[in-house]
Parts: structure tokens; sequence; C-alpha cells
């Protein structure tokens, strides 16, 4: 099969042949049809001092199942996030990150909603909204963040403002249903909002902060890390949340599914819609990457074995 990998840090990407591995306790074996990419396997690449497996959003057809494994079958079509090689052909996906996708959905729509939608779903629950508060998002046009748009409208927010880093990317996050965006630069981002979702983190934390409306709280779920002012807390008894999904899905399985199951349903309603900015092959992973770190997708980057 082949395989996306690199020896050092920065790269270059590069595709080899490999061996198709074999299903250890508790995991599939999925012959790949659609792959994610996302910044933090972008970061990775980046900044890890040594190279490690390009992991990630996976979607595709079980073809094995390793000892132990009860929920699927050979010929079940799933996706989720492979913590192994998952830019190849075949990867490995274990039981509890996998779920099943619904007979009709094509594979790049389950890369592009499930993961990210996971995500966004859980930093929104994380935020506690309450009916008609207003919700900003950063990232507002990312992978994550074109679903944290929508999502926060189907929970009852009165008015979504979507933070960018481009002007251009303003007619995209509208069209998603944003009342109001803004770009990272502009000296306000408007009127005060009641919580904040943060994919960016770093020096944006700060105006991110300010944008909260006294008691407003801010949901922090990107690898962008960052410093928070304790005064900048205490004067507005604003508070800041951290949010990761793996310790839902590890702690509690029951409501990591419950969120696979709404994001499924809001998309068969039509109230939610996964875009996709680009589809690039495997030995086009590189490409793909600069999408990324240029900030330049509107939606999902998939590659395509």
């Amino acid at each position: 099969m082949r395989r996306v990998r690199y020896e050092s840090r920065g790269g270059p990407l590069f595709v080899e042949e490999a061996p198709v591995p074999a299903p250890g306790p508790g995991e599939l074996l999925v012959r790949t049809e659609a792959i994610g990419v996302t910044l933090p396997v972008v970061r990775k690449v980046t900044e890890a001092a040594e190279p490690v497996p390009l992991g990630g959003e996976i979607a595709g057809e079980v073809t094995a199942v390793g000892e132990g494994v009860t929920r699927f079958s050979p010929g079940d079509r799933v996706t989720g996030l492979c913590l192994g090689h998952g830019y190849a052909d075949f990867a490995l996906l274990h039981e509890a990150m996998a779920s099943p996708v619904p007979g009709g959905a094509g594979a790049v729509t389950a890369v592009a909603l499930v993961r990210s939608g996971l995500v966004a779903l859980g930093a929104l629950a994380a935020a506690r909204p309450e009916p008609g508060e207003a919700a900003l998002v950063t990232a507002a046009a990312s992978g994550v963040g074109h679903l944290a748009v929508q999502l926060a409208r189907t929970r009852g927010a009165g008015r979504v403002v979507g933070a960018v880093s481009d002007p251009a990317k303003a007619g995209f996050v509208r069209d998603l249903g944003a009342d109001q965006v803004v770009t990272y630069g502009d000296d306000s981002w408007g009127t005060p909002v009641d919580y904040v979702l943060d994919a960016v983190g770093g020096e944006l934390l700060t105006p991110a902060l300010a944008a909260l409306a006294p008691e407003g709280r801010l949901v922090a779920y990107s690898s962008g890390g960052g410093t928070v002012r304790a005064y900048d807390l205490l004067a507005g008894a604003k508070s800041v949340i951290g949010f990761q999904t793996a310790r839902v899905a590890r702690g509690r399985p029951e409501v990591h599914e419950r969120w696979r199951e709404e994001l499924w349903r809001l998309f068969a309603a039509g109230e939610l819609r996964p875009a996709v900015h680009g589809e690039f092959a495997l030995a086009d992973a590189a490409k793909a990457h600069g999408e990324i770190e240029a900030r330049s997708n509107l939606g999902k980057v998939v590659l395509i074995p």
C-alpha cells in the first residue's frame, strides 16, 4: 500500500510503499476513501522534534477486525480518528474511535462532518449556551469553525459573529448564517458577546477575551497555546474553559455517541452543511498542508487515496 511520511522536521512529505498493517485487539483495518487534513497534524510536521505518524480523520470500508471487536464487521463503512498512520491506503482505527457512516452518505462528507463536528459541538456544549445569547467563533472558515458557526445557531444563539484571518472569507462565513464577520486585525470586534469558541489561541486570546461581555465564557480548544492574564478575567468576571474531544471519548463515550447521532440528524435535516475546500491526491499531501498553513481554506481539506 501507499503511505505518506516524512523524515525530518518540516518535511518534505513523500509517498512510500509499506505493508498493509494487521489489526490488533480492538482495532479495525480500514480501506481509506477520504482523509481529513487538520491544523494539529500540519503543526506536528513543522514543529515536532522527531517525525511522527500522520494520523487524523479517516473514512472508508472495514476490511478486517482484531480480537475483541464487537461493533463492526468487514464490509461496514466507518469514520473516526486514526492515531497511527492515517495518510495511507489502509489505516488502523480503534473501535472506540470509530462510528458508522449512514447508508447513502459519502466518505468525504463523513470526514468533513464527524470529527470536526464533534469538536465544534463539544466546544459549544462546554460554553453552556443559553437561548438568545451572542456567540463568536474564531477561525470561522476552518474545518471546525464553519460547523461551529452553524451549530451555534441551532443551539439558539441570538447573534453569531465569525472571526477570520482574511476579509475575503467574509462572504463564505455569512452564507453559513453568521450575522457579522470581523477580521483578527480589526480594532474592535463589535458589540461584546456572551461566549467565544476559540480555535486559534496564541496572541488572539487577548482580543478574544476583550470581545466577551461581563461574565462571558471563552472555550479554548486550539493547539496554539497562549497565556491569559488573571486580571483580564477578574475585571469582567470572565472565564476560560479548556475542551478536548479525546477526554470525552475516553471518559464519557455515551456523550460522544449522542453527539455523533446529533450531527448526522442535523445533516439529514439540512441544518448542518459541511463544506469541502478541496480534495487532493495522496501524492499532493504537501499541497493540502500548504492550504492549511496559508489559512486559505474555506471548510475542510481532504486527501483522496
